[in-house]
């Protein structure tokens, strides 16, 4: 007889195969439609049997965000990944290089000490390694800050021995994207450089990607599973979620309160801007309970709001608020389908890997 759900010991994430598969589908069709690649972020996930149903579904490879997780995807057979992340140093530049030998790999940067790391990496290695310039969308992270920047680094890239300059990255996608695009290309043009890949990022924009004139490929990841922050943005409905925390009532110290099984090193301490939503995810069945608290071990709820609250000993469904973090908290996970245990997949890219030393 298969194992329920409800048997699994708390906390513990449960993923829904099948409502994974209508978001992959979801998303690779939308992208089809739109003349746009798909570059899967594995980040969310860290699972080469998702990577592997997204590339065959269509997407063109994966993103990565370190080397780690580049490390692992390349083990399981994946042999087109972009790492979106500045590298620097001379320990990267050694891993890099170990990747370039076995797989066909792209890096995003945004300053000259980043390209020295991958141009070393692709002396060392003897294989080409493309590079895209990132930009500044609004975000303020990482990113040049004007086109002239940009032309800089690229014609770097392309001067470096082993270096292919491929295009520009942002993140998130937004209507300031076009306008960077729009100035980049007659500049880039006048200096003979081909911008051939225009990439952009990010879940909750992902269904407006198209009306960003200029890009060519979408990078997302948390669109697989969904979380309580890709709901109450809009770009995505509770039953598009996939992954929920399952947790247990283990005290009823008051009328109004109840603490769960899970705390901050179960669900995280994301939380969401105040104007969205409070607390530290959403219980399914008591939509009006707030997880106010959190300790490593403990979540804390206020059930003041609640018709009817939860009883000492029950079982609780919390939609995280954000899904990548708490896949990162967690050694393996559960999937299921209607309602039964279809296996207990270890979460392969979550850990550092020590790759073997190589002599540059």
């Amino acid at each position: 007889m298969a194992m329920r759900i409800e048997t699994l010991e708390t906390p513990v994430p449960v993923i829904d195969l099948d409502c994974v598969e209508r978001n992959l589908t979801r998303m690779q069709d939308y992208c089809d439609r739109h003349r746009l690649q798909l570059r899967p972020h594995i980040k969310t996930h860290k699972l080469p049997a998702f990577a592997r149903r997204q590339i065959d579904l269509g997407a063109c490879g994966i993103t990565c965000q370190k080397l780690g997780e580049a490390e692992i995807m390349v083990e399981a057979g994946f042999d087109d990944i972009l790492i979106t992340f500045p590298l620097i140093g001379t320990e990267k530049a050694t891993r890099l290089a170990a990747l370039a030998r076995r797989a066909r790999i792209g890096v995003a940067l945004d300053n000259p000490l980043a390209l020295e790391t991958v141009a070393r990496a692709a002396a060392a290695s003897g294989a080409p390694i493309r590079v895209l310039i990132e930009f500044d969308s609004g975000n303020r992270r990482t990113g040049v800050a004007s086109v002239e920047d940009a032309l800089a680094l690229a014609r770097s890239a392309e001067a470096a021995e082993g270096v292919r300059f491929d295009g520009l990255m942002t993140y998130p996608s937004n209507a300031a994207t076009a306008v960077f695009i729009a100035a980049a290309r007659p500049v880039f043009a006048a200096a003979g450089l081909a911008i051939r890949t225009v990439s952009g990022g990010g879940t909750p924009g992902a269904w407006s990607a198209h009306e960003i004139a200029g890009l060519t490929e979408v990078r997302v990841g948390t669109y697989i599973y969904n979380d309580r922050a890709t709901v109450c943005s809009g770009a995505a409905t509770l039953a598009d979620c996939a992954l929920h925390v399952h947790a247990t009532v283990v005290s009823r110290p008051g009328e109004t309160r109840a603490v769960i099984d899970a705390g901050s090193k179960t669900l995280s301490s994301d939380l969401l801007a105040p104007d969205i939503g409070t607390g530290y995810g959403a219980l399914i069945d008591y939509p009006e309970a707030v997880i106010e608290r959190l300790s490593e071990e403990h979540g804390m709820i206020d059930l003041s709001a609640c018709a009817s609250r939860p009883a000492l000993g029950e079982r609780v469904r919390i939609l995280p608020n954000h899904v990548c973090v708490v896949t990162n908290l967690h050694d393996a996970v559960a999937v299921s389908r209607n309602g039964e245990v279809a296996g207990n997949w270890p979460i392969a890219a979550r850990g550092p890997v020590q790759a073997k030393a190589i002599m540059l």
